[in-house]
């Protein structure tokens, strides 16, 4: 699927001129507060030729958000295999927004679509999101669309600012496309 449509975002494949904005938001350290060191231009721009390489492959992946409204590019949302490595498997969602788009609801929005179209569209019976213990913004995102915290399974990550990430949950519902918290 090239593009998932909420009420105000559209959630689409890569462009060119979001390359800029998307290397602007992976400069900032407030945005990249729980997610380690900033990126340069050129990893940045790597960063979306990755997007766009596992989106080919796998027809799921990260899609650039635009407001509908404005066209703006505001971040970024989706679906992506866990990482190589982690004490868990499966398919994990996402989010990250520039601080202009904080505070407005992109990105529950975003996320809601991204859990209909992983389980409606890729049948898949359970999606994982995982962030920092002290990353309270993304985990308040992470309740709103139903996901529960499984502490069972929290876990030092070497690779985070803060060491300690969380993991939280959701299954499909039985039946349905309809999420159900699992932990």
């Amino acid at each position: 699927m090239a593009e998932l449509r909420t009420d105000r975002l559209i959630l689409r494949r890569w462009h060119d001129r979001d390359l800029e904005p998307w290397a602007a938001m992976n400069a900032d350290p407030e945005v990249r507060e729980h997610l380690g060191a900033l990126l340069t231009r050129e990893q940045s721009d790597a960063s979306v030729a990755r997007f766009e390489a596992d989106f080919d492959r796998r027809g799921h992946g990260w899609w650039a958000v635009e407001v509908r409204a404005t066209g703006d590019f505001v971040g970024f949302a989706g679906l992506d295999q866990v990482e190589d490595g982690m004490p868990f498997t499966g398919v994990e969602i996402g989010w990250r927004l520039a601080r202009s788009a904080w505070g407005r609801g992109y990105a529950t929005e975003a996320a809601l679509a991204v859990l209909d179209h992983g389980f409606d569209t890729l049948a898949l019976p359970e999606v994982l999101a995982v962030t920092t213990a002290a990353n309270l913004r993304s985990q308040a995102v992470m309740h709103r669309i139903g996901m529960s915290r499984d502490p069972a399974a929290d876990f030092d990550d070497p690779t985070a600012p803060e060491g300690l990430s969380v993991l939280y949950r959701i299954a499909r519902g039985p039946g349905s496309g309809v999420a159900r918290s699992t932990a």
